[in-house]
C-alpha cells in the first residue's frame, strides 16, 4: 500500500479531484512515430513496444486507479479490449502517476492507489483482460514522451506506428451520456484502411497526470496538516447513544472505532483508519475514535492519538462502568476490540466488524455507499 497514507493528510480546500492542469510535456503530434518503452506489468513481467509489432493497431492508453474519471472508463476500455483483440488491435495501459506525488484528498473516490502492488489488485479484481504498465518515478520519460494531459488519455498508432488518432475515449465518463465514440470509431476507420475522420486529435477531461515534480508541493500540504490541532473528549452513556444514533444535520456517513492503548490490533490498525479519514473526510464521511480505556488513562490515549496526528473527533469512555458504556452504543456488542461500525445518515448500520478490519473492504465498503447516495 502507498505508504504516504500514513502521514498526516488532507488539504481543506481540495474537495473534488483534480483534473488536467497545464501539460508538463507536449502531448505527442498526429504522424509521430510511437515512443519506445519497456515497463513493468501488474502480471509481473515486462512489456515493450516491439512485443506489438505484429498487431496493425496499437492502442497506448494513459489510465490509473485512483482517478474516478479513469473508473468510469474501466469496463469500457476492457470492452474495446475484447472487441478489438481478435481484429489485431493490442491494447496496452500505462499508469504514468507517481504514487508518492498523490494527495490523499485525490482518493477520495478510490479504494487503491497508484502503486505497482496496488495496480495488480485492481487488475485482478477487475478483470482486466490487457496489460497494466507501471511508470512511475523512475520511468517517467516515457509518460513524458507522449505527454499525456490526464486519465484516461488515449493514442492509436498504426502499422508503421505513426501516430493516427489522440485523444478521448468518447466523449462521456458516465456512459449513458455518451454520444461519440471516438477511439472506436479510429480503431474502424484504421482497419478498414481509412482516414481518421476529424478531429482525429481531441481533448482528454480526466484527473491531472501526477507527475514526480508534484511531490514536493505535498511535502508541503502535509506539513501544514501536521499542525492540526489533536484532540480527546470524556463520552458517556448519553453520549455514545447519540455517536449511535448519527441523527447529524451534516448527514454525513460516520466511521466508529472503538480501540484501547493495550490493544495490540487496535494500535495495528489505527493507521489505516486514519488514512480513511484522510481520503475521504471532505465527502459526506468522518471518523469517531473512541477509546475503550479507564478515565484515568485520558493522557495516555491523548499521547497515542498525538503520535497517529489523529484529527478526527476522539472520544474516550467517561465511566469505569464499561459494560454500560458498551450497552448504550451497541446492545449486540460482544465486548471484544477493535469493533468497528460504519453509519450511514439514516442510522443504519452499513458495516460491522468485531475484531481486526479488512482494510480494503472496508474502504470498498465506504466508496460504494458515498457513490450510491452522492455520485459526482
Amino acid at each position: 500500500m502507498n505508504t504516504r497514507a500514513l502521514l498526516p493528510l488532507l488539504l481543506l480546500n481540495a474537495a473534488v479531484p483534480s483534473f488536467a492542469d497545464e501539460p508538463k510535456a507536449p502531448t505527442l503530434a498526429l504522424g509521430a512515430k510511437a515512443p519506445d518503452f519497456d515497463l513493468p506489468g501488474v502480471d509481473g513481467r515486462n512489456h515493450a513496444l516491439a512485443e506489438y509489432a505484429s498487431s496493425p493497431v496499437l492502442v497506448v492508453l494513459f489510465t490509473c486507479n485512483h482517478c474516478p474519471t479513469a473508473q468510469y472508463y474501466e469496463e469500457r476500455i476492457k470492452q474495446i479490449a475484447a472487441d478489438y483483440g481478435p481484429k489485431g488491435v493490442a491494447l496496452v495501459a500505462i499508469s504514468p502517476n507517481d504514487p508518492e506525488s498523490v494527495r490523499p484528498d485525490e482518493m477520495g473516490w478510490t479504494d487503491l492507489g497508484d502503486s505497482l502492488e496496488e495496480m495488480k489488485i485492481r487488475a485482478r479484481d477487475r478483470g482486466f483482460n490487457f496489460p497494466y504498465l507501471f511508470a512511475g518515478a523512475e520511468a517517467e520519460a516515457v509518460s513524458l514522451a507522449y505527454g499525456p494531459v490526464a486519465t484516461p488519455h488515449a493514442f492509436v498508432f498504426d502499422r508503421e506506428r505513426k501516430l493516427r488518432y489522440v485523444g478521448r475515449i468518447d466523449d462521456a465518463e458516465r456512459e449513458r451520456f455518451v454520444r461519440r465514440r471516438d477511439l472506436r470509431e479510429a480503431l474502424d476507420a484504421l482497419l478498414a484502411g481509412r482516414e481518421v475522420s476529424a478531429p482525429a486529435s481531441t481533448k482528454s477531461f480526466g484527473c491531472s497526470v501526477k507527475w514526480s515534480d508534484k511531490k514536493a508541493g505535498t511535502n508541503e500540504y502535509w506539513a501544514k496538516l501536521a499542525k492540526e490541532p489533536v484532540t480527546v473528549e470524556l463520552a458517556d452513556a448519553s453520549a455514545l447513544q447519540q455517536l449511535r444514533i448519527n441523527r447529524t444535520k451534516e448527514g454525513k456517513f460516520r466511521l466508529v472505532n472503538f480501540w484501547a492503548t493495550w490493544c495490540g490490533p487496535c494500535l495495528t490498525e489505527f493507521p489505516e483508519l486514519m488514512a480513511m479519514h484522510r481520503m475521504y473526510r471532505l465527502r459526506d464521511f468522518e471518523v469517531v475514535t473512541v477509546a475503550a480505556n479507564y478515565p484515568d488513562e485520558k493522557d495516555d490515549v491523548l499521547k497515542w492519538l498525538q503520535k497517529n496526528q489523529a484529527v478526527t473527533k476522539n472520544l474516550v469512555f467517561a465511566d469505569t462502568d464499561k459494560y454500560g458504556l458498551m450497552e448504550a452504543f451497541e446492545p449486540s456488542w460482544t465486548g471484544a476490540v477493535p469493533f468497528t461500525v460504519l453509519i450511514d445518515p439514516a442510522g443504519e448500520v452499513v458495516y460491522k466488524k468485531e475484531g481486526s478490519i479488512d482494510a480494503l473492504e472496508l474502504k470498498r465498503t465506504i466508496v460504494k455507499t458515498l457513490n450510491a447516495r452522492k455520485p459526482w
